[in-house]
């Protein structure tokens, strides 16, 4: 199988040379290997380092920038031309290809090893990647050879990358290719010569876009009958490191906790290289290149090779955000392929890492002391407390809180804290009294939102000593009882004594006189003594006057001090006025209206009303003047306490009369009032009345009967 396979793969090239011997004729250089086969045996493992033949590569320019990629990643060529092993070597495979490369030339060469250890075709395809790197040979005599291209290679084409051998081809049959990369998209990337059937690469392929090919080659008569096959023919394009890793991002973040143990992991950095995972050119290795800034160590993160992974390497006691330069480090990553060798590709991405705060730093007062004044009777700030507090601010571990845990038993003081600044504002929040105390001792305590880290505790700067000092104001008077309340009789003498006014000053400490005058007296009834603060009437107390609501009346007085300034303090005085008969009751409504035949109805109701109230009002009495005759043609009946009915006795004429009556309340003593009412006799007819008054209206009898029964009711 060995034979058949070197046999077949010879056939790649056009140039023969067996054991470093060349094909002569030509004198002119041609780019690329100026030897394309060789030879070298194997006697045992490959040393590590060890130089199995040396290549001959000119590209008639210098061979500047010249670059090897062996089929196997187990060798590579060194600065000598020399094919080495990377490592020691056990088995390496039958065929090893070697593709040279510069700005200009793009060759490839073959060494065959001879003599290795057998081993499964699996195995050996593994080391060649090829796929199935055997020939593979159709049931009659048509042999296809696996075949390689090197991606990414330059003109001219087409190139050769192999031939497929037929034992039985006449003259008169040809090879046919087909598939994808053929006959079908992506067309004509590969051809056969249809007499010799040499397998050519007519353009640059690129791996990463299609890793392999399956073809199938046949022969055919010229009638365009099979004759063999058709038999897979697989083409394998061999990676070339053309894809730079790359990183998802140009720039990543990642936080560590200040204090964090050696080796705390903050973030993991990833990149991506297209190129073939199985071979060098898409093993990564990641290197930090730079911090900053690099202060207090330039090495104060590692990154893992392989993984990616940035852990700290600093102290933790050096991992001080309140110490360090800055609170945010960038680190500069590098990821490079080849497995990190100097000729891998590189990308590059930025990491930047941030300090973050933990409560380390207990908040302490900028002085022990402060001290504060404030007005009696006034409230709002008195005073800023100021902090000091080490960690970060717009945290928990910064944010401050106040409390006052000593020297407010009245709970006259609050403390907040003012969110721009992290300052304690001190309130008053009841008016401080200077005759009561004038002076405060508070003792404030400062913590943070967040709790301290176990090994810090609060000290005795975190609390402070504020003295407040309350200055003393003229305070105006101040009435007590207030409102002061009274009850008096109406109509009681001008000059009666109604109520005394107390008002007292609480500038206790000071000597001060007052003075009373009045600030409101509605109806002008009273008058005050300015120093004893009497009061008595300068005027009758009407019950009522429309300035009596509710049978009270309010007055208002003013107290004045002789500070300086003076101050004032006001009053209130409610009288309660009792009633007193001094209002006679009167008749309504003053016309009424009856029918002038007695046969019809004619009875009209009557009542009583009174300014006075009870007792000095109803039950009312209401009864015919004391003119001669006046019972003969009217008769007044009482209906209930209020109201009493008017009935005509004999048929009258239709005319308007003046009935007198008189009228008495329940009071002691009684008051009566002689009136008249307007009687009017009407003409009824027909449920209607006829008045000769141009002021009568005409009324249903039915809604006289009707007044009549409420009336009744009124009094049961």
């Amino acid at each position: 199988m060995y034979i058949i396979l070197t046999f077949a793969l010879s056939c790649l090239l056009q140039v023969v040379h067996v054991g470093g011997q060349e094909d002569g004729g030509q004198e002119a250089c041609v780019p690329g290997f100026q030897v394309k086969h060789y030879q070298v045996e194997y006697r045992g493992p490959f040393q590590k380092g060890q130089p199995l033949t040396q290549l001959e590569f000119d590209d008639c320019a210098g061979n500047e920038g010249l670059t090897f990629e062996v089929s196997d990643p187990s060798f590579h060529v060194d600065g000598d031309l020399n094919l080495v092993p990377r490592q020691d070597v056990l088995y390496s495979g039958p065929i090893l290809f070697v593709h040279g490369l510069s700005a200009h030339a793009d060759d490839m060469a073959q060494v065959d090893v001879a003599g290795p250890p057998a081993q499964s075709s699996h195995a050996l395809r593994d080391i060649l990647g090829l796929g199935q790197t055997l020939p593979y040979r159709s049931k009659r005599s048509l042999i296809v050879p696996a075949m390689i291209v090197t991606e990414n290679q330059r003109a001219p084409f087409p190139r050769i990358i192999g031939k497929v051998i037929s034992a039985e081809k006449q003259g008169n049959h040809i090879f046919r290719l087909t598939g994808h990369g053929a006959d079908k998209d992506p067309k004509g990337v590969f051809t056969i010569d249809v007499e010799t059937g040499v397998v050519s690469v007519s353009r640059s392929l690129d791996r990463e876009a299609i890793d392999s090919y399956q073809l199938e080659v046949s022969t055919t008569d010229l009638g365009g009958n099979l004759v063999e096959g058709p038999a897979i023919l697989v083409v394998t394009v061999i990676d070339q490191n053309d894809n730079r890793p790359t990183f998802k991002e140009s720039r990543y973040t990642g936080e560590v906790l200040e204090g964090s143990p050696t080796g705390t992991t903050v973030m993991t950095m990833t990149a991506f290289d297209a190129d073939d995972p199985t071979t060098d050119n898409a093993v990564l290795r990641y290197n930090i290149v730079r911090q900053s800034p690099d202060k207090p160590s330039p090495n104060m993160f590692y990154i893992d090779p392989e993984r990616g992974d940035i852990v700290t390497v600093i102290s933790p006691t050096l991992l001080d955000r309140e110490t360090l330069p800055t609170t945010t480090y960038e680190l500069e990553i590098v990821a490079k392929d080849m497995a990190g060798s100097e000729v891998g590709l590189k990308g590059t991405a930025t990491a930047t890492i941030t300090i973050t705060d933990k409560n380390d730093h207990a908040p302490e007062f900028t002085h022990p002391l402060f001290e504060a004044y404030v007005d009696e009777g006034s409230t709002g700030v008195v005073v800023n407390l100021t902090v000091d507090d080490r960690d970060d601010p717009a945290t928990g571990a910064w944010r401050a809180i106040y409390s006052i845990i000593n020297g407010d038993p009245t709970q006259s003081f609050e403390i907040h804290t003012n969110p721009d600044n992290n300052e304690g504002m001190l309130f008053v929040v009841k008016p401080l009294d200077y005759e009561a105390t004038a002076f405060h001792t508070l003792l404030i305590k400062v913590e943070n939102e967040d709790s301290l880290v176990p090994d810090v505790g609060y000290g005795p700067s975190s609390t402070a000593t504020v003295h407040v000092t309350v200055m003393d104001i003229n305070e105006g008077p101040v009435f007590f009882p207030d409102p002061l309340m009274v009850t008096r009789m109406e109509n009681i003498p001008v000059g009666s004594f109604v109520a005394s006014l107390n008002a007292t000053d609480p500038d206790i400490l000071q000597s001060q006189s007052i003075r009373y005058a009045i600030l409101r007296d509605p109806a002008g009834w009273l008058s005050v003594n300015p120093v004893r603060g009497t009061v008595n009437t300068s005027a009758a107390l009407d019950r009522e006057s429309p300035y009596v609501h509710d049978n009270k009346y309010t007055a208002v007085f003013i107290a004045t001090d002789n500070g300086d300034p003076p101050a004032t303090g006001t009053g209130t005085l409610i009288i309660h006025l009792e009633d007193y008969n001094d209002n006679a009751p009167y008749v309504f409504p003053a016309v009424a209206r009856v029918c002038e035949d007695t046969n019809d109805v004619n009875v009209a109701i009557v009542g009583g009303r009174d300014r006075d109230i009870h007792p000095n009002a109803g039950p009312f009495k209401i009864e015919l003047g004391k003119l001669p005759g006046l019972e003969k043609t009217w008769k007044v009946t009482r209906v209930n306490s209020t109201h009493s009915q008017i009935m005509l006795l004999r048929s009258l004429k239709k005319a308007n009369y003046q009935l007198p009556l008189l009228i008495t309340d329940s009071g002691v003593p009684p008051l009566s009032n002689n009136t008249e009412v307007k009687v009017q006799v009407c003409v009824c007819k027909k449920n209607k009345m006829q008045c000769s008054s141009a002021h009568s209206h005409r009324a249903s009898l039915l809604v006289l009967l009707a007044t009549l029964l409420l009336m009744f009711c009124l009094d049961s």
